[in-house]
């Protein structure tokens, strides 16, 4: 049978619409025969001209079917208005053949046609040809085992439109809505019935669907986050969904739909930018980023072309990822008529930072470059000592000797008490802006501290995704892990407003909300996938948490402050410390040893000015530089 329905929907639209043809005109003869027999109670077959004026039927309703563009609409994606369109060509077929049959006089045994005959005929009709038109949906649709039953959590305008986009999909069925508006409990939307969100578990066993699509784009993220955490614990596999205006435009198709997206996972708002903040040390100025092609340096540049500077140079050390930003950014920087300068060199190179500071009159300096992978620093300690140390302090020292107004350091909570090389060598990075803040010169110093950022090179969320899709396990490092996260664009946005108010020597807290267990993460992400935790007290499950133990130089959490002092600004999220200073005097006679010492590869030497420059530092492994032991 399957394969006989298979074999019909793979036929061509002539031979389709012949099948629906001879199909309609059976029925239409038929119920004419039957019409007659319900009327007198007893089989009735017509005779002479009547018989022939019944057996023409076809010739009424078929070109009114035509007419009506019935045979263009497809079977398995009929909808409401297409039943409805079926009833009015109906009403109008049976309403002139009764109407002609009365003007040639047709005549039975009886007499005239009988007027109860038109209206025995019209709901026959309506209930065969609609019938066959929904059975045949139901038939055709079964037959692909593949389709997806479908649960939209939102019954709005987003909801509506979801529902209809999801006719036009081969993959879905749209069986159910989930409302807590009490306004919409119990009300059909196109046929389709609202439930509260307390039947939702009831609804996924009925219709054996663990797929869930979220259609409220205007809820807060605070509401939005209790929905998938609830739907987290069915799990259920939820997904997101574009504007429904970029659906019905068709810049999206239905088949595009979203993953919940990550800042989702971690219900955290986003706070509205100061626009003046923003543009104040940018706008018509000559701004440069250093390691521009990297996670939060790409993105500063993407920002920054938004804001209208004079000219934007990109400062990167990777060719590869120069380029990419580069050729990203050059059709927007034409169009606003702003001059992208692409430059690969390294921070460590004074020179050449003095050259294009002075070459272009720089402005403004936003400080990405850096290695930041915590174990990766470990195994390279000297290599990532000298860049993010001695490299920041070279582009510093070029950046005043260039006037240079504005250097922003991008730092890391992982430079407060420092368990490992990268965030001893970023407090440094820090202290030597701080001790520079205090000589006199015209370069205005700040650098802004935050945690991680989502979607990032190395950050787990990407990594969790790619682990679920191969099927687990999942590495966790520690069940107790905690870290901050904050989404790239809006870290770039709070680092940008947080220079425009530095004054010198400043350091910039952003508020990181609260911190987030990774176990957690985890658990909500295989959840939210429609799949479920494997542990020993469900070994049936899909996918299984390994915890490898933390890395060289990890810890359980981080911090974003030294003290307790701490003084507000004018910005919700951004704060001010007071931490202590090294006087520049004293930390430039440690930073020259500190450079020997990595020049010439003296790894123990390395840690041991890494502990005094900075003694809060406290090691968590051993020296691990591959030429520590060779």
């Amino acid at each position: 049978m399957k394969n006989f329905l298979k074999k019909i929907t793979e036929l061509n639209q002539f031979y389709k619409k012949l099948i629906l043809v001879i199909l309609d005109s059976i029925i239409a003869i038929t119920m004419l025969i039957l019409a007659f027999s319900l009327r007198l109670g007893y089989f009735y077959w017509p005779s002479d001209d009547l018989l022939f004026f019944i057996l023409c039927s076809p010739c009424f309703i078929i070109p009114i079917f035509f007419i009506f563009n019935l045979y263009k609409s497809v079977i398995r994606h009929i909808g409401f208005k297409a039943l409805l369109s079926i009833s009015q060509a109906i009403t109008l077929y049976v309403a002139l053949w009764g109407l002609i049959g009365y003007m040639i006089s047709i005549t039975t045994e009886f007499g005239l046609i009988p007027r109860s005959i038109i209206f025995i005929n019209w709901m026959l009709c309506i209930l065969t040809i609609i019938g066959s038109r929904l059975f045949a949906q139901w038939l055709f649709s079964s037959i692909n085992k593949s389709v997806k039953n479908i649960i939209i959590y939102g019954a709005g305008s987003s909801g509506i439109q979801l529902s209809n986009a999801l006719k036009l999909s081969n993959e879905y069925i749209h069986v159910a809505y989930i409302d807590d508006d009490i306004n919409q409990r119990g009300r059909f939307l196109n046929s389709i019935p609202v439930f509260p969100s307390k039947e939702l578990s009831m609804l996924t066993k009925k219709y054996k669907t663990q797929q869930v699509l979220l259609a409220m784009p205007s809820i807060s993220r605070k509401k939005r986050q209790k929905i998938i955490n609830d739907l987290s614990k069915l799990n259920i596999n939820a997904k997101d969904i574009p504007s429904f205006l970029d659906v019905a435009e068709g810049k999206v198709k239905i088949n595009d739909l979203l993953q919940v997206d990550a800042r989702d996972l971690l219900g955290r708002e986003e706070a509205n930018p100061d626009k003046t903040l923003l543009k104040l040390k940018i706008k018509d100025k000559v701004v440069l980023v250093t390691g521009a092609g990297g996670s939060i340096g790409s993105e500063l540049c993407r920002q920054i072309v938004s804001l209208n500077p004079k000219m934007l140079i990109l400062y990167e050390i990777s060719e590869s990822a120069l380029y990419q930003i580069e050729s990203e950014l050059n059709d927007l920087s034409k169009l606003k008529n702003i001059t992208l300068i692409p430059v690969l060199g390294s921070i460590l190179n004074y020179k050449k930072l003095k050259t294009i500071f002075n070459a272009y009159k720089v402005q403004t300096i936003y400080h990405a470059a850096a290695y930041k992978h915590v174990p990766m620093v470990e195994f390279n300690q000297s290599e990532g000592v000298l860049n993010n140390v001695i490299g920041t302090m070279e582009c510093a020292k070029a950046a005043i000797d260039s006037y240079v107004e504005t250097f922003v350091l991008i730092s890391t909570d992982k430079a407060v008490r420092p368990t490992n090389t990268m965030g001893a060598s970023k407090r440094i990075a820090e202290l030597i802006l701080q001790g520079l803040a205090m000589e006199k010169h015209n370069t205005c110093f700040t650098m802004v501290r935050f945690g991680n950022v989502l979607n990032s090179s190395g950050s787990v969320i990407p990594l969790f995704k790619k682990q679920i899709d191969l099927g687990g396990p999942i590495t966790v490092t520690h069940r107790d892990v905690v870290r901050y996260f904050m989404t790239i664009p809006e870290a770039v946005e709070l680092v940008i407003q947080a220079g425009a108010m530095a004054e010198g020597g400043d350091v910039f807290l952003l508020n990181m909300g609260e911190p987030v267990k990774i176990y957690d993460l985890a658990v909500k992400m295989i959840n939210l996938s429609g799949l479920k935790v494997m542990n020993n007290d469900f070994p049936d499950g899909d996918i299984e948490i390994i915890f490898t133990g933390l890395r060289p130089g990890e810890k359980l959490y981080e911090e974003l402050l030294i003290g307790n002092n701490t003084i507000d600004t004018n910005h919700d999220l951004i704060f001010r410390a007071e931490e202590h200073m090294i006087n520049w005097n004293k930390l430039k006679v440690d930073l020259v040893d500190l450079h020997e010492a990595c020049d010439s590869f003296q790894q123990k030497r390395v840690r041991e000015l890494l502990i005094k420059i900075v003694p809060e530092f406290d090691p968590e492994s051993p020296i691990l530089d591959v030429l520590f032991e060779k």
